[in-house]
């Protein structure tokens, strides 16, 4: 795995494991509801995941951003795919987009060298 991935991935871990032990009703909610809301429904949970990404590039969250590039790499998304979802990122985002795709597509391509 790259040292983007695992430093990524460790931190995440790392965090939410803090801020789940301190056992707030609402937060725990939360993670619920976010996990359960990208589960297989009438949309499949590699589209969900696409739409993730589309919404988490134009709101330019870099962790959300890496954290659904990450399922889409695990949902079988193709390159080909994903260049699709940028591209709907920045006509959406408009060209504040571009620096948030030049590192999501750093990490794309991080992830398609880990296979």
């Amino acid at each position: 795995m790259g040292a983007l991935i695992q430093e990524f991935n460790d931190y995440r871990q790392r965090m939410n494991e803090v801020i789940l032990s301190k056992n707030n009703l609402v937060m725990k909610r939360l993670w619920n509801l976010d996990t359960n809301t990208y589960d297989a429904g009438a949309l499949s949970v590699q589209t969900k995941e696409m739409l993730g990404l589309v919404a988490s590039m134009v709101l330019r969250c870099d962790d959300c951003i890496k954290y659904h590039l990450g399922k889409c790499h695990e949902q079988g998304v193709t390159t080909e795919q994903l260049y699709e979802v940028f591209a709907v990122a920045n006509i959406v985002g408009g060209t504040i987009v571009i620096p948030h795709t030049r590192r999501a597509a750093e990490y794309w391509e991080e992830l398609i060298a880990s296979r």
